[in-house]
């Protein structure tokens, strides 16, 4: 894994003594890698991210790791707001889905792999709290998407994957529970009851990441059997 230097002067001071115990993972969503790069190293956007991995695998490294970096923004994870204060940020080079979103190459995914085991050897990330832009702000991202490759990630020791074993075992939705086992997940999901529009938007992010299949934001019993699986895991 290749690693150059590219820093961003976007950053500032962690909270002081706020564990790294979140990992974020982004793509770029610009239509070429080297925007990409210019924007999150220029002082004016205000944006950033701790690292970068290219098509080609190349990481770029632009903020160290004891720094808040600026990729999350308006976001939440199992009731912290300040997600930037706790998290580190990995961007992933894809046009996404405005600009031509398309499958991650092996080689970019090898060295996504290499680069995340890293960083949560040197923090407190446990595996379910390694996620998605769009678990962290459902209601505002989408990234890195349902071509993301979360399961080959979690087979490479990063992240959680659910185990087929026990996946057939719920045949019915109870939909107050299933908020319940999202908030309980992670996820900032209201507990009404109800399938209403804040619910299905998280339910989407949740598909997104764990049953790319059908993102259509209405939970059934395979969603809540991937969610119970996932909470025995945690």
């Amino acid at each position: 894994m290749k690693i150059l230097e590219r820093a961003s002067p976007n950053f500032n001071d962690r909270p002081p003594g706020v564990p790294v115990d979140i990992l974020v993972l982004h793509y770029t969503g610009m239509p070429t890698a080297e925007e990409a790069l210019e924007r999150l190293c220029d002082p004016a956007a205000q944006v950033s991210a701790h690292y970068t991995v290219g098509e080609d695998g190349t990481v770029y490294h632009h903020v160290a790791e004891d720094r808040r970096a600026w990729h999350a923004g308006v976001a939440s994870w199992a009731g912290e707001t300040d997600v930037n204060g706790r998290s580190i940020g990995v961007e992933i080079v894809n046009p996404g889905h405005e600009f031509g979103y398309r499958p991650f190459p092996e080689v970019q995914m090898t060295s996504v792999a290499a680069l995340c085991r890293g960083i949560v050897a040197r923090h407190p990330i446990p595996a379910c709290r390694v996620v998605g832009h769009s678990d962290v702000a459902p209601d505002r991202k989408r990234d890195p998407g349902e071509l993301f490759d979360w399961r080959g990630l979690a087979g490479a020791g990063v992240g959680l994957w659910p185990s087929r074993i026990g996946l057939d075992s719920v045949t019915e939705l109870d939909l107050a529970g299933f908020q319940g086992g999202l908030r309980r997940y992670g996820y900032g999901c209201p507990d009404s009851g109800e399938l209403d529009d804040a619910t299905r938007t998280v339910v989407a992010s949740f598909q997104r990441h764990f049953r790319p299949s059908a993102i259509d934001g209405r939970p059934d019993a395979e969603c809540a059997a991937i969610l119970s699986a996932l909470l025995k895991a945690m």
